[in-house]
């Protein structure tokens, strides 16, 4: 992850907050629930399985008459993995297929999904728009074949249409300060499901929006910070009415004339809860999808299960495997790098 730039590392850390935790494989109890950050269920039936059908962000930037503002809408799309066996009378549906040495197992992925929206200027009224979200159904095949040349079986993605809509506006808060807001609405038609149903939600989760996130991108403006505003932004900022979301600068500019307070011309909008200028510790590897944890201790567990527990590991997710080849390629130093370290410090006297 290197060569990501820091906004995008954050970003991407977060929309996978969550999506396979340790020890990664299918079995384990605390990956029978999955897709519970960020998802934005159709509102058909989002209030039954007490769901969010939208969600808003609200946020303030200071702008001047020629400043754009870039918006892009962000989540994962739940992909159904079925792994299908060629038998005497055609290809059959099986919870796990060995093909030579390689396991494949029927269950759930996911593929990122991203919408674009032009820029616009805070202060024209032609900010004020609506953009759809249409994003079509599909399937892809992935042929298996065993070492003889034969074909053993099928891997079949397949993954529902999703509708939507994203609404954004600006409203003047102060002279040359505006609220820009960005409502997202999910409209894909489901068929009915009893909120009482075991596994409704986990069914539904085929037509949601999945650990949604909002990025906003000024030119020639600055965002405000919503937990350290200026004081003459301060009630504009607690006015500021964020639903399923978290909005914080990222990117970090030079401070206003006159304060302290670095701006941003970047806002990251997500679920998870976070800080003005989050950023990924430079020693970590890659991401191991619990941003909580401790990346030492999270790797150690890894090196420490067993081989049939990576086995079950790498045949559940392609990203599960991902994880286990960087943990078992990482060197002695590497490690150690991981074990602590002091950022910054003050004298004794000034604490």
């Amino acid at each position: 992850m290197d060569a990501v730039d820091p906004v995008e590392k954050i970003a991407r850390t977060c929309l996978y907050e969550g999506y396979l935790l340790w020890p990664y494989r299918k079995s384990a109890l605390k990956n029978t629930r999955r897709w519970t950050f960020g998802g934005v269920f159709p509102q058909s039936c989002a209030d039954e399985l007490g769901e969010p059908a939208g969600m808003r962000t609200q946020v303030l930037i200071e702008a001047g008459p020629a400043t754009t503002v870039g918006v892009r809408i962000r989540f994962l799309h739940l992909v159904d993995r079925r792994v299908l066996r060629e038998g005497p009378h055609g290809p059959e549906p099986v919870e796990e297929l060995t093909v030579g040495d390689r396991r494949y197992v029927s269950w759930q992925e996911a593929t990122e999904r991203e919408i674009v929206l032009p820029p616009r200027t805070p202060a024209a009224p032609a900010l004020a728009c609506r953009t759809a979200i249409d994003v079509p159904e599909g399937q892809a095949e992935e042929p298996l074949t065993d070492p003889a040349g034969h074909r053993a079986g099928t891997v079949l993605r397949s993954w529902k249409r999703l509708t939507g809509t994203i609404e954004t506006e600006a409203v003047p808060v102060a002279d040359g300060a505006f609220r820009l807001t960005v409502r997202i609405l999910n409209t894909t038609p489901c068929p009915p499901l009893p909120a009482a149903a075991l596994g409704a939600r986990d069914e539904t989760a085929a037509y949601a929006f999945l650990s949604t996130h909002t990025v906003l991108d000024a030119d020639g403006g600055h965002f405000v910070s919503l937990t350290d505003p200026p004081d003459h932004l301060r009630q504009a900022a607690a006015d500021c009415d964020n639903a399923g979301t978290w909005p914080v600068l990222v990117a970090a500019g030079e401070p206003a004339p006159g304060s302290s307070r670095q701006r941003a011309s970047t806002v990251l909008s997500s679920p998870v809860t976070l800080y003005d200028f989050p950023a990924v510790a430079p020693e970590s590897p890659g991401d191991l999808f619990d941003g909580l944890e401790i990346d030492q201790l999270l790797i150690l567990s890894v090196l420490s299960m067993s081989d049939e527990e990576r086995e079950d590991a790498r045949a559940c997710d392609p990203r599960a495997r991902e994880i286990l080849d960087r943990c078992a390629a990482l060197g002695p130093d590497e490690l150690m790098a991981l074990h602590g370290r002091t950022r910054a410090g003050r004298p004794l006297e000034d604490a």
